[in-house]
């Protein structure tokens, strides 16, 4: 009895620790005057307007949206076929391959952003907007990587037999059969990817500085010019973002068996 109380008081504890700086920005994003006081100071949604009233914080919003799309797309349209290889070739030398997909994101991002950036200086198109999806893409390729193997690795081997002995041939069964069955797993890879890029700072300035706007980017700048309640409502709508998501994920989908649950099933 005593250990379950414990167990509930720690459990209980961890969570007010985790959700309290949540808490305190979001009271702060709904001051009623510009100031960043906690508990605030009246009440108004004024602020949230200003992110999509403001042709400022109009336009970072946009750009940020328009860079998490490509670079989600581009990161699915990167990994499938590096996924596919791994299945596809049992070999231990296709691990290689499988290194060089994690190694974006098992990099420290400075590396990454550094990377990025001498690259970018060195093709002389620092600054392009395009190269911002192209580097967020690689950097977040390692998610669908990840998702899209445990997809591969789910497809039930027999499935595959029984469409080749009726005579399909490889691109017949990739369409018809092991794309249905990886489909969740491509979506999930894809909104990862969406919810990191949306919320990536450092790699975004080092492809392309100030040039474009991003809203993590949007929000530095407005540091030299003072703190507002505006950028704790980006800041909050930024985690709605991810819960709504996420939680898609979650209701249609199989979020334990996306993040490879099953394997410790099996296993068991």
């Amino acid at each position: 009895m005593i250990n379950k109380f414990v167990l509930r008081l720690f459990l209980g504890s961890l969570v007010l620790f985790l959700s309290a700086p949540l808490v305190v920005v979001a009271g702060v994003s709904f001051n009623e005057k510009k100031s960043l006081s906690f508990p605030p100071l009246g009440f108004s949604l004024d602020w949230y307007a200003q992110i999509f009233t403001d042709d400022g914080w109009r336009q970072a919003l946009f750009n940020s949206v328009g860079v998490a799309i490509g670079a989600s797309c581009l990161s699915v349209i990167v990994a499938f076929p590096l996924a596919w290889f791994l299945w596809r070739f049992h070999a231990p030398w296709a691990r290689i391959v499988q290194v060089l997909g994690l190694a974006p994101f098992i990099l420290p991002p400075v590396i990454t952003a550094l990377g990025f950036l001498s690259f970018w200086t060195t093709a002389g198109a620092y600054g392009q907007p395009w190269t911002v999806v192209i580097s967020h893409g690689i950097f977040f390729v390692t998610l669908p990587l990840v998702t899209l193997t445990l997809g591969f690795d789910a497809v039930d081997d027999s499935l595959v037999e029984a469409a080749a002995t009726m005579g399909a041939d490889d691109k017949t069964i990739l369409r018809t059969v092991i794309l249905p069955l990886i489909l969740p797993y491509i979506i999930s890879g894809m909104a990862f990817a969406f919810v990191l890029s949306l919320n990536e700072y450092i790699v975004a300035y080092m492809a392309v500085g100030f040039t474009v706007e991003t809203l993590p980017i949007k929000i530095f700048n407005s540091l030299r010019y003072g703190y507002t309640p505006t950028m704790a409502s980006v800041t909050v709508l930024f985690v709605a973002v991810a819960v709504i998501v996420f939680g898609l994920i979650a209701r249609f989908g199989d979020l334990p068996r996306l993040l490879g649950a099953w394997r410790h099933d099996e296993d068991g």
